[in-house]
């Protein structure tokens, strides 16, 4: 019992001391707790006065800057108000200068109206005075203001037909003799370099026979070889009294070289019917076939031109068989491209694409026996086809003036083509086209007012005219003479150039009695 009153004791003591302890650790607490609610209310206090301080502050800061701006802006506005104020006081004034100035154009408009009255009037006084005076000198000279008219309009057109005859004259006089003696130069020394073959054929070939009796096995029995020949190639055989001949008629060249190359090679042979006569015609044929494009190449060659089509060249070859006016067209091409080549070099153009276009500007005669067209559009149209230089091509479409010529070259192929051509033998020409063309160019010059007589001499290189002298005057002669020139050029086709040779004669006859 003691020991449990002594632990119940204990324990109360124990409890007692808890309690205690609480209730002083809730004093301390209490205590701490006053303390930092006492900090705070400084700490609030304090942080109170600073904004209020601060708020003050600002607010003087505040009122400071919007002086200064009031300040500012205030001198601003004044500044603008003195501006606002010169610029008024300015535009018055020139207000006033604009009223001044349209007060005196008022009064100048004013003094104008009167002066305009007063010239109406002068010069309905003039044109009166004028009236008058015209009647006055018409009955004096008889003639009306019409006639008189008329006569100054032709004096006055005697008088600028004189002036332009003169000038045209000493124009061409200079341009002429500069020209001229340029081109002597440059024609002369290409022709000189230029010495090409030429070769002059015609529409038949001849083949030679070693005994009479070949003419017999030729024809065949009951005609049976010739017509085969005849069939093969295309061409007509002539077997007539002419010993050991046998002549070939066909306007193909190249049919007839074939047909040449397989009677030589059958008469050599000894072989003749139908079935040797064929292949002799397709040996024939090959052979003609590698001439054509040894031609070609050897033109190629020749010309110095290069890069050129395959099919281009066998064309050129069949050039060789081809002729114009009796002028081997091969030949002429070969010739007119080396001398397009020396005029290119004379006048510092590219003369290897004038050689080209010289040697390509008849290259559509070959297909003349076989397309349709003239040779000038052939030629376009296979160098189109085969990608030709522009220029090349525009040369063989202007080479005939076809076209304008627009390039140097073009007008180089022209001038070579003429030599070549109007060099004495170099072609043949029909007797009826020489004669239709002599008689043209007379026709041609007839029909000129004023022309009396023409007569066409040198072989067609000179048309002599003979004119009214009550018609033409000196003045006109040389610009009728332009004229006739210019037509001829115009409407006919002839090699070289034409002289216009203008005779003005005033014969006077009278007789003692």
């Amino acid at each position: 019992m003691p020991f449990l009153y002594a632990g119940i004791g204990a324990a109360i003591g124990v409890i007692v001391g808890v309690v205690i302890g609480i209730l002083y650790r809730k004093k301390v607490a209490e205590k701490a707790i006053g303390s930092a609610e006492e900090q705070a209310k400084k700490i609030v206090n304090d942080a109170m006065h600073d904004a209020e301080a601060k708020k003050k502050e600002a607010l003087l800061e505040a009122k400071e800057e919007i002086l200064t701006l009031k300040n500012e802006t205030e001198n601003e506005l004044k500044e603008r108000r003195k501006e606002v104020s010169r610029q008024e006081r300015r535009i018055a004034q020139k207000e006033e200068n604009i009223d001044a100035k349209m007060a005196n154009l008022d009064q100048k408009e004013a003094a104008l109206g009167d002066k305009q009255k007063q010239l109406d009037e002068l010069k309905g006084e003039i044109e009166e005075t004028l009236r008058k005076e015209i009647l006055t000198l018409e009955k004096i000279s008889g003639t009306t203001t019409e006639e008189a008219k008329e006569m100054l309009l032709a004096r006055a057109e005697s008088e600028i037909a004189h002036e332009t005859a003169l000038k045209l004259s000493e124009y061409e006089a200079r341009f002429k003799e500069e020209a001229d003696n340029k081109a002597k130069d440059i024609l002369s020394l290409a022709i000189q370099r230029c010495a090409a073959d030429h070769v002059s054929e015609v529409a038949i070939s001849v083949v030679s026979l070693p005994n009479e009796e070949m003419k017999g096995r030729i024809i065949g029995r009951e005609g049976r070889n010739i017509r085969t020949i005849e069939t093969m190639t295309g061409v007509e055989l002539i077997i007539d009294d002419t010993p050991e001949v046998i002549t070939i008629s066909g306007f193909d060249p190249i049919r007839r070289e074939v047909a040449r190359l397989a009677l030589e090679k059958l008469i050599s042979d000894g072989r003749i019917h139908p079935a040797r006569i064929e292949e002799m015609v397709e040996k024939a044929q090959r052979d003609v076939e590698n001439s054509i494009k040894q031609a070609g190449e050897k033109a190629i060659f020749e010309t110095g031109v290069h890069g050129i089509n395959p099919e281009v060249i066998k064309l050129l070859g069949r050039l060789k068989y081809r002729t114009s006016y009796g002028q081997n067209v091969l030949r002429h091409s070969i010739e007119v491209s080396l001398l397009s080549g020396m005029l290119a070099d004379e006048l510092g153009v590219d003369s290897t694409l004038a050689k080209r276009a010289g040697l390509l500007h008849d290259i559509g005669k070959a297909l003349t026996q076989e397309a349709e067209g003239s040779h000038v559009q052939l030629g376009v149209e296979v160098a189109q086809k085969y990608h030709e230089n522009k220029d090349v091509i525009h040369a063989i479409e202007a080479h005939h003036g076809d076209v304008e010529a627009r390039s140097v070259v073009a007008f180089i192929v022209q001038a070579a083509d003429a030599i070549s051509a109007a060099r004495p033998g170099a072609r043949r020409e029909n007797v009826e086209n020489y004669i239709k063309r002599l008689q043209k160019l007379e026709e041609l010059a007839n029909e000129f007012n004023g022309v009396d007589k023409s007569f066409a001499i040198q072989a067609g290189r000179e048309i002599r005219i003979m004119v009214k002298p009550e018609v033409i005057s000196d003045d006109q002669m040389k610009l009728l003479a332009h004229d006739i020139a210019q037509k001829i050029e115009g409407e006919l086709e002839y090699p070289g150039q034409i002289k216009v040779n203008l005779i003005r004669e005033s014969r006077i006859i009278d007789y003692a009695k």
